[in-house]
């Protein structure tokens, strides 16, 4: 009946003087209710000068069917103030009241009127409070009143299968249908439906199966609903070919058929497939519904298809879908997987509304599109309009304020995770910690990861490679060993970030215990891992274990062929280089511009100078590859370290690129080496024009000064570095004893073995003089008398350092220090003389290469 038909009846009672029947009142609010006109019910009930439980819950079950559950609750706790008592059907109508707007607590308190009502042993009341506590998430106590009941219908059992499905606990549900094919219950469709839904949710594709011949075996074959769901389960189990099985036996099919299929070849990474049939099915002429559509724009996303996707747009529009906000998120992430941002922001700029999102969406667009700071004003924006971020949006602002390194705002969101309870989301604390250590406040990042209460592995290995980042290299070694005693398992990717860790300070012992672990995991075969295993082996110095472990490796990328030839150049093995590029050529394998700096900087290091020339000059006619600004920064340091500091320069005036700042330092560097003050004024010039607060420049020129005696110029320029507040990087020197990185600095007074060392070095500066050791005091840069020069120079850091490893070490054993600055040359003669004295080998690697010292002799031969 029509509202209108109802109103003609209505009008008659009236009429008839029947308009205060209590029956016929009822009848019309059931009327008014069932077509969907619940104002007239409403005035009906209202005019209605008495009320029997049977008008009360005519009214309230209007309520419910029209989706004004609050006010079905509201009538009925005037019912009860009226003494009116509720019977079956009352309660049935508040339970599912109290369902639509998952409200538990009032459940609960309906469920207790029900128990004194004594309606509890009803099945239809069963029923509906098994859904009610289901759908208000408590699926414990809906479990409870299914257990209680003393008889149960399929549908009791159907609810109860179709609660656990609802909550995501699919296993649950497969065993209490088991139970329920035990207890020889006759399954429904609905039955099949909600077990089916199971089994998609856990992939459970071989009771799938089962259930599928149950389901013919029942005769539910051919039914619509059920091969929908067949269907999605194949789908989802990843079995496409039983799902198209399925669609095609199909005698009738509806438009939820289509978009099923296509929504499980779009989701099994079959795009085009699913292209085909979104045709098919309009050769069908079925029209598509919302799903179908969202499939669709899957698809075109998946295969980058832009000019499909915006014919399928122009078809949504006009299908009606325009304002669909599904649809329009949909289409921002079409849009955008077919690298269209501009077609995204115009769909997102024309929403009416936006929803959580809508916004993610943008914003996680511009930080990949590295746009960081865009995406933190959108951020900003969402926020004014009362958006509230969820876990996805507060990942992309991270990931946003990482990429630009703003400490400020990536606070302030650690603050809005902290105010909406989500500091425990361990997803969350782990983007934290790489933030933090993105914008380099590692204590933040490791305040994050203490206050963990649950680590996985992401949160070990983002703690270590920030560490590695923010060069607490040590800091990162101990959280390794840490991660050993509590028996967290690795990855590559810990042990990609703990080699780096023994790389940056030389912890060749400690890498070796690594490299160990990495065995036991099964993982020294990974390419990226032995990779990183050649890359540390060559910068703790030896370069021996790298080769080892490069020719161990059953495969190689560029990369490792890369690493391999920067460790020879690195230790100034030119003539191994240059036979590894050979090899390379030989076996036809893929070169890059990175793989020629490596063998540009070997020649440099090992004075090849005409090596140099030929590969530089065979860089594009030979090999394909255009010359970088880094290629030349090679060849002008190659020049300019064997003297041709003219010809280095012509080189700098000639080449194609603006010169940057590693090009005129490594023209400096050469000056420095040569003594060349007048050009080294001219390229001091040149790089504090571009980068007025180079430290490195002003350290060099000032050296410079100081060897040529011009300790008023050289006051000036430490003047200038003061004036300007350019501060220089300090001077470090590591050594590993035992396991154990030490760490030294100039005239070190904080080692707790300072006095020792200091003592040793005051036993070895005889021996050392008296084999013909004379301190070059042009690199003390103060003009002061010669012994404090002389006192100055005995207390460097590399000396500090030697001198540590030879009272804790036994005699004759090998010691290595790194530097993170380059090895001064006093420095550079005294540990010859050393190395002579003590009959110890001796590996110095600097930050530009490594010096292995032997009986008075560096591998450099003086050259660096």
């Amino acid at each position: 009946m029509t509202p209108e038909e109802g109103r003609c009846v209505h009008a008659q009672a009236i009429l008839s003087e029947c308009k205060d029947d209590i029956f016929v009142g009822s009848s019309l609010v059931d009327m008014y209710s069932k077509c969907r006109s619940i104002e007239d019910a409403a005035r009906v009930f209202a005019n209605v000068p008495t009320h029997d439980v049977v008008s009360w819950n005519a009214m309230i079950l209007g309520y419910v069917k029209c989706g004004q559950a609050e006010k079905a609750l509201y009538l009925f706790g005037q019912m009860t103030r009226e003494f009116v008592q509720p019977d079956m059907v009352t309660f049935v109508g508040v339970i599912n009241a109290c369902a639509s707007v998952a409200s538990l607590e009032e459940g609960k308190r309906v469920h207790l009127e029900v128990n004194q009502n004594g309606y509890a042993s009803d099945v239809a009341v069963g029923n509906g409070l098994i859904d009610m506590y289901a759908k208000c998430g408590s699926i414990m106590l809906a479990r409870k009143v299914f257990e209680k009941m003393h008889m149960r219908d399929v549908v009791s059992w159907n609810t109860m299968i179709g609660g656990y499905v609802k909550l995501g606990q699919g296993e649950k549900a497969l065993i209490l249908y088991q139970e329920m094919q035990q207890k020889q219950i006759q399954p429904n469709r609905v039955t099949f439906v909600s077990i089916l839904n199971a089994c998609a949710s856990k992939a459970e594709i071989k009771e799938g199966r089962c259930i599928h011949a149950q389901v013919i075996q029942n005769g539910f074959g051919t039914d619509v609903s059920v091969a929908n769901c067949l269907i999605d389960m194949y789908s989802k189990c990843g079995c496409m070919k039983d799902a198209l099985k399925v669609f095609d036996n199909m005698p009738t099919r509806d438009v939820v058929s289509w978009s099923a299929i296509i929504g499980g070849y779009a989701k099994s990474g079959q795009a085009k497939q699913a292209l085909e049939v979104f045709k098919q099915m309009k050769e069908e002429y079925i029209q598509a519904s919302r799903v179908t559509y969202v499939c669709v724009l899957n698809a075109c996303g998946s295969l980058a298809s832009l000019e499909e996707g915006r014919r399928i747009h122009a078809e949504a529009i006009q299908r009606g879908f325009e304002l669909d906000i599904t649809i329009r998120n949909c289409l921002i992430d079409m849009y955008l997987k077919c690298g269209s941002i501009e077609d995204a922001y115009r769909v997102f700029e024309n929403m009416l509304t936006r929803d959580v999102v809508s916004w993610s969406s943008i914003i996680l667009a511009h930080v990949r599109c590295r746009q960081g700071r865009v995406a933190l004003k959108l951020f900003r924006k969402m926020q004014e309009e009362d958006v509230q971020p969820d876990r996805i949006t507060l990942v992309a602002v991270l990931n946003a304020c990482a990429s630009i390194a703003a400490l400020k705002e990536g606070r302030l969101i650690h603050k809005l995770i902290t105010q909406m309870g989500c500091e425990s989301d361990i997803f969350l604390c782990n983007c934290l910690i790489d933030m933090y250590a993105k914008c380099g406040s590692i204590e933040d990042a490791y305040k994050v990861f203490n206050d963990m209460k649950v680590r996985d592995l992401v949160s070990w290995n983002s703690m270590i490679l920030g560490c590695v980042k923010c060069g607490h290299a040590e800091k990162a070694l101990m959280l390794f060993w840490q991660m050993q005693r509590e028996m967290v398992p690795q990855n590559s990717i810990t042990f990609v970030g703990v080699l780096n860790a023994c790389a940056r300070v030389a912890a060749l012992e400690q890498g070796k215990r690594v490299q160990a672990e990495v065995t036991k995991s099964g993982l020294d075969s990974n390419v990226f891992v032995a990779g990183c295993l050649v890359d540390m082996f060559a910068k703790c110095g030896s370069i021996e274990d790298a080769s080892r472990v490069f020719k161990s490796m059953p495969s190689h990328d560029t990369v490792s062929w890369s690493t391999m030839l920067g460790g020879y150049a690195m230790h100034g093995l030119g003539k191994e280089a240059l036979q590894l590029f050979e090899q390379i050529s030989q076996e036809g394998a893929e070169i890059d511009n990175i793989t020629f700096v490596c063998l540009l900087s070997a020649c440099s290091r090992a004075d090849f100078n005409s090596e140099g020339h030929h590969y530089f000059e065979s860089l594009s006619p030979v090999y394909g590859i255009l010359s970088t600004v880094e290629h030349y920064t090679c060849m002008v340091d190659l020049l300019g370290r064997s003297g041709y500091l003219n010809e280095a320069q012509d080189l700098i005036n000639i080449m194609p690129y603006q010169p940057d700042i590693f090009v005129w330092m490594a023209l400096l560097s050469a000056c420095r080496v040569h003594g060349n003050v007048q050009l080294a004024e001219r390229v001091a010039k040149q790089v504090l024009q571009v980068d007025p607060e180079n430290a490195s420049c002003y350290v060099l020129l000032a050296n410079i000064y100081s060897a040529a005696g011009k300790w008023g110029s050289a006051v000036k320029v430490h003047q200038m570095m003061n004036e300007r507040l350019v501060n220089k990087k300090p001077g470090r020197t590591w050594i590993e004893i035992n396991n154990k990185v030490h760490t030294f600095v100039v005239d070190d007074h904080e080692h707790p073995q300072i006095v020792e060392i200091r003592a040793e070095l005051n036993r070895l500066i005889g021996p050392m003089k008296q084999a013909g050791y004379v301190p070059d005091v042009n690199f003390v840069l103060h003009d002061v008398d010669e012994e404090a020069k002389e006192s100055s120079l005995l207390h460097h850091s590399e000396k500090l350092a030697i001198a540590f490893g030879l009272i804790n070490t036994a005699p004759g054993t090998q010691l290595q220090i790194l530097k993170n600055l380059r090895v001064c040359g006093d420095c550079h003669r005294a540990i010859k003389f050393i190395s002579k004295i003590t009959g110890r080998a001796m590996v110095v690697r600097d930050s530009n290469r490594f010096h292995h010292f032997k009986d008075g002799i560096c591998s450099c031969m003086d050259y660096w």
